[in-house]
């Protein structure tokens, strides 16, 4: 026997799918990757001479002259990590779509600064292109990176608090990397929202 549904009842029906379909979509988006399971350096590939380490279930940066670089380039992204310096004139930074081409770090792409004297300072190769006042950090203090990328725009939050934002990206997609530059580090709780998908 069939079944007649009223317009009302079908119209309801078509609420409650596009409702559904609204919240998996929503729920998707929120969606986070770790980038570091706290025991190897699955998914990253190191490049020139670095030393990373798992020490304490942390990815410690140990010294060398290259960069640690994931497997995936992504494009559009939210990434969040901790990072701590464990020795003065501390000096390293985060590679955001950077190219494979240049030694010891990629000559394409742009780098965050993890350094002593100008925390969060974004620079294109050599040349400072958003300077930093933020103030110098003590050693061993965790700190906590919010770094979003969107098109030619990029936003750096630190500890919750807006460092600055810049519409000057060109490139269009490439690797995340953590740069070593014969400094000590920690890193810890490392992980990113793809705002388009990853390429392998």
């Amino acid at each position: 026997m069939k079944t007649l549904r009223s317009p009302l009842a079908q119209m309801l029906v078509l609420c409650a799918l596009i409702s559904s379909s609204a919240s998996a979509a929503e729920s998707a988006k929120d969606t986070w990757d770790s980038l570091f399971n706290g025991k190897d350096l699955s998914g990253w590939v190191g490049v020139n001479d670095t030393k990373f380490d798992v020490v304490e279930g942390n990815l410690r940066l140990v010294g060398g002259m290259g960069w640690l670089r994931t497997e995936k380039q992504y494009r559009d992204f939210v990434l969040e990590f901790e990072w701590r310096a464990l020795v003065p004139q501390y000096d390293s930074g985060i590679f955001i779509r950077a190219g494979l081409e240049g030694k010891p770090w990629p000559k394409d792409g742009w780098q965050v600064n993890l350094r002593y004297d100008a925390l969060g300072g974004l620079v294109k190769g050599t040349r400072p292109v958003v300077p930093s006042e933020t103030p110098r950090l003590p050693l061993n203090q965790w700190v906590k990176f919010r770094i979003e990328v969107k098109g030619k725009q990029i936003t750096l939050d630190v500890d919750g608090e807006r460092a600055w934002a810049s519409d000057a990206l060109d490139a269009i997609e490439g690797y995340l990397g953590i740069q070593a530059e014969e400094k000590a580090f920690d890193f810890r709780n490392i992980r990113i929202r793809p705002l388009a998908p990853a390429k392998p």
